[in-house]
């Protein structure tokens, strides 16, 4: 599936409380709540290049999938990153405390992002049989719980 497109935000959940806690100053908080950005996605094969305007600020990230790269943030923090293509419509990128998961469903794109929590796993559970395969995989899952998270809704735009 090809993500080359310009989408218009349409909606967003948690802006606020997910932004709070990846340290994001309340000002700016502030100014990015209302703001509705645009991102155009241009997609070759494995390489993507995303222009997102907001307001009047321009942001602009190229990367090839499954190789580390250097993005801007919404704060203009540039950070090291690695992109990857799960199935054939799942952008999942990971960077400095963030999980990001980017899906696009017909002409539609929806992200989801999230700060995963540290968790201390403890001695018990693994000791065999069936029980400890379950074990195993609630502990693997445990550990990104996806808490606070935020979510965007972006529709497509005609391309003119």
């Amino acid at each position: 599936m090809n993500f080359s497109g310009k989408y218009q935000l349409q909606s967003q959940e948690n802006f606020e409380s997910f932004m709070k806690a990846i340290g994001v100053p309340d000002d700016l908080i502030q100014k990015g709540k209302d703001l509705k950005g645009v991102s155009e996605i241009v997609q070759n094969g494995k390489h993507f290049k995303i222009t997102i305007t907001t307001g009047t600020k321009v942001t602009k990230n190229e990367f090839t999938l499954g190789q580390e790269c250097e993005i801007e943030t919404m704060t203009g923090e540039k950070v090291k990153a690695v992109v990857n293509m799960e199935g054939n419509n799942k952008l999942v990128t990971t960077f400095k405390n963030v999980k990001s998961v980017t899906e696009l469903n017909g002409d539609t794109l929806t992200s989801v992002s999230w700060r995963p929590v540290p968790v201390t796993l403890g001695a018990e559970g693994g000791g065999g049989g069936e029980g400890g395969g379950t074990a195993a995989l609630l502990t693997q899952a445990s550990l990104y719980p996806p808490s606070p998270e935020f979510s965007t809704f972006l529709c497509p735009l005609p391309l003119r």
